[in-house]
């Protein structure tokens, strides 16, 4: 099976070499298989934001390797990282961030637009991910007209616009009530097998974790079988 995602001896510290150090990641390394949904629990403080971040190309690691779908991304520059990542990865986090401006279309619609898509093509797209996930209704409405399961799914919608090879979610159901969590982690689950790409979800939330492919855990800045 090909690997979306692969971690080898990841470390990272804040502020590095000083006396105040704190060292977050000390050897983490991990692989993601295309299609497999993996779920990453750690108390909050762990790191596994951090580890979410550079393994979406937003934040470097100290030492290690990073690389997607085979290809080491770890010393690309700013700018062919900025492009690996807009076609590669999608994030999802606890809150929605969706552009209050916008519509729930126009705010799936928008990432493809950035990355050259011609909006027929996107509009057809958002239009697809929002009705699969039960929202298409909704389209026209801006989030703050939207619930918070509502919200939610649109922003998962917008992660997937651009078919990255990999999405990474931060507690993509953290500030959601217990029976919205269930019911907004389906449709999130639906996108993603329905997709047929990988996931690296962290979450609390031990029922959900065991209801993806596999669990690790972070322990000690080190990642390990859950």
């Amino acid at each position: 099976m090909s690997e979306a995602l692969t971690l080898v001896g990841i470390e990272k510290a804040y502020n590095r070499g000083q006396p105040n150090e704190v060292s977050v990641l000390r050897g983490a390394s991990l692989t993601v298989s295309a299609g497999e949904v993996v779920a990453l629990v750690a108390p909050s403080g762990a790191g596994k934001s951090t580890l979410l971040h550079i393994a979406g190309l937003l934040d470097t690691a100290d030492a290690g390797r990073v690389s997607l779908g085979g290809t080491d991304m770890t010393d690309l520059n700013d700018k062919r990282r900025t492009i690996a990542r807009r076609r590669e990865a999608g994030f999802v986090y606890q809150f929605h961030h969706l552009l209050p401006e916008f519509s729930a279309l126009e705010n799936v619609i928008l990432p493809q637009l950035a990355n050259g898509i011609a909006k027929p093509e996107a509009e057809a797209r958002a239009i697809g991910l929002l009705n699969r996930v039960g929202v298409a209704e909704r389209a026209s409405h801006r989030p703050a007209a939207l619930s918070g399961g509502e919200q939610q799914r649109v922003a998962f919608c917008r992660a997937l616009a651009n078919e990255p090879r990999v999405l990474l979610a931060d507690e993509p159901t953290g500030n959601l009530d217990p029976e919205t969590s269930d019911t907004v982690f389906a449709a999130l689950m639906e996108l993603v097998r329905g997709t047929g790409l990988s996931a690296l979800i962290a979450t609390h939330n031990m029922a959900l974790a065991a209801r993806m492919d596999r669990v690790v855990r972070m322990e000690n800045g080190v990642l390990v079988a859950g």
